[in-house]
């Protein structure tokens, strides 16, 4: 019986995930890698941005757990933390320090490269994958192409040739697949692009130990969302920055902004923490030991390279995490989004026997509907900026009011989150692309809770209360099950 051969381009987190999906269904995948993969969890040259937070949402760790059963398990035993943002970590909004309660969201904490050390570890207890380290990528060999019996066969590499029934590019944002189906007569997909020019700067740090933290330290991940205050005020404070939280008593103190100019070293980058405009985050930054330098990346730019938009697209080739649609980081969706493509392409591959040119088209288009749902989050927020550049600049009356209602819908939901459970459960499936904002904004429910938070707000019957003082530190207050008012003087830690 003829062997079935599966070829990944590329052993990060996207490459790892499809890895996983493939050797169910090929008698051998070979993962071609350009770094030697560290055996622990270090930085490699390929994955610069692992020098930053990195969020796997909710369906991205329900995605992983599918391809890789007893992956969270392993990472908790790694050192990942199993957290309630709405119980752990602080956070700084519009008017000040949010209440602390129990939520529907739970998180696991930890660095990138942990995350992909686990995977790795999951991958290599599949005898059918094989890595190859130190390989580059030099081209696709293919025949017919662009016509409806073009076919991708096989890999170049420095590695030499590899015949392949299904070539899955997981090369990231520089993939050159594109150029490399171009030089063989297939047609470029169009792309959608939008680059809200944002910069983020990042720094680790050992935390002091356990016993010789603050008595204010209830939290362990900080949030300060940038200000809404249109008068005069440091840069800084346009800056959404996070105290977050990773394996081995450490956290990476990460900042970042739209449009704004990022500090790149240690001098300066300590100066901007403490200009950040809740004080809690410079006090807790100055108290832990900076282990590192300072971190910047400019490449956040959204793209998304329209596949199913192609009369013929390429048969033999999927593309998966960011060499098909790569977002702004800011939003925490590439891994999640990648293991949500691996999911689709494992729906796919059991469901058929042929990879034929039905098979592509169909999973283009269910890629594609998955893809609508962090697309458009991304777009919603970064269509607002005057100074974004690409194909989906929004016109002028869309960017005016996107940029005036964005923030005051984002602060009602917050706040009408804290005493409607409904709201609360409904955002943060949004937010872990659970559901997407199209059947947010058509839920009446949603929206009606909303509204009746407001309306108690006015009529002071509101039960939580909110907006402390980001000068002073966060209250630990566990405002859970709380029924009546509180006065300030009830407040823990306030």
């Amino acid at each position: 019986m003829e062997t079935t051969t599966a070829v990944v381009l590329g052993g990060s987190v996207a490459g790892l995930c499809a890895a996983g999906v493939l050797a169910k269904h090929f008698d051998e995948v070979i993962v071609l890698e350009r770094d030697e993969l560290p055996p622990d969890a270090e930085h490699r040259r390929g994955v610069p941005q692992s020098k930053h937070p990195h969020f796997l949402l909710n369906s991205g760790r329900r995605a992983i757990g599918e391809i890789f059963p007893g992956f969270e398990d392993a990472l908790i035993a790694a050192g990942g933390m199993h957290l309630m943002p709405s119980m752990d970590a602080a956070y700084c909004e519009n008017d000040g320090w949010a209440p602390r309660k129990s939520g529907s969201m739970t998180m696991v904490y930890s660095s990138r490269v942990l995350i992909e050390r686990v995977l790795r570890d999951k991958v290599r207890e599949l005898p059918a994958i094989e890595i190859r380290e130190g390989v580059t990528v030099t081209g696709l060999r293919s025949s017919g192409g662009g016509t409806a019996r073009g076919r991708v066969e096989g890999v170049e590499s420095s590695d030499g040739y590899l015949a392949a029934d299904l070539v899955v590019d997981a090369l990231g944002r520089g993939s050159s697949v594109i150029d490399w189906l171009s030089a063989d007569g297939w047609s470029a997909p169009p792309e959608k692009t939008l680059d809200a020019k944002v910069t983020y700067t990042s720094r680790w740090y050992d935390l002091p130990p356990a016993d010789r933290r603050p008595e204010s330290w209830w939290w362990k991940h900080l949030v300060i969302t940038p200000t809404q205050d249109t008068g005069d005020h440091p840069d800084e404070h346009e800056f959404l920055s996070n105290f977050f939280p990773i394996e081995g008593g450490r956290a990476i103190v990460c900042m970042g902004s739209w449009g704004v100019q990022m500090p790149r070293k240690a001098d300066t980058f300590e100066d901007a923490v403490d200009r950040v405009r809740a004080t809690a985050f410079g006090r807790a930054a100055r108290a832990c030991t900076p282990t590192s330098e300072v971190h910047l990346t400019r490449a956040t730019g959204n793209k998304w390279r329209r596949f199913d938009l192609l009369d013929v697209p390429p048969v033999g080739l999927v593309c998966v995490g960011d060499s098909i649609c790569a977002f702004n980081p800011f939003y925490a969706q590439g891994m999640s989004s990648a293991a949500r493509s691996a999911l689709i392409l494992e729906e796919m591959l059991r469901g058929r026997d042929a990879l034929d040119l039905a098979f592509f088209r169909e999973f283009l288009a269910r890629q594609k509907q998955s893809l609508d749902v962090p697309w458009m989050l991304a777009m919603a927020r970064d269509q607002a900026y005057d100074f974004a550049t690409g194909s989906e600049v929004a016109p002028a009356w869309r960017r005016r009011l996107a940029a005036r209602l964005s923030w005051p819908i984002f602060n009602a939901i917050n706040a009408a989150s804290r005493e409607d459970a409904y709201v609360e459960q409904t955002f943060a499936q949004v937010f872990n692309l659970d559901r997407s904002l199209r059947e947010m904004a058509a839920d009446p429910r949603f929206w009606f809770g909303i509204v009746r938070y407001k309306v108690r707000q006015k009529l002071g019957r509101t039960v939580v209360p909110g907006g402390f003082d980001d000068r002073q530190d966060p209250p630990g207050t566990d405002f859970t099950g709380y029924t009546r008012p509180a006065g300030r003087a009830d407040l823990v830690g306030a």
